[in-house]
């Protein structure tokens, strides 16, 4: 399996990142990252934009993670 580089990583962890705070949203009505940095705050919006970027991200590289 290939090695994962520096973005690959960091759009990893986003993802997990977002998945656990739409995990908390859907299991007891609670926004991590918007009790953290506060609902819609620019810092909130910014993490988002990110994780649905990184999502994207790995939707278009999908094949590369499972070859050699």
């Amino acid at each position: 399996m290939k090695k994962l580089s520096a973005l690959d990583w960091i759009a990893l962890i986003l993802m997990i990142v977002g998945g656990l705070n739409w995990g908390l949203v859907g299991a007891f009505g609670f926004d991590l990252v918007a009790a953290i940095f506060g609902a819609m705050s620019l810092i909130a919006r910014i993490i988002y934009v990110l994780v649905g970027l990184s999502a994207i991200y790995y939707i278009f590289n999908l094949g590369k993670f499972g070859k050699k």
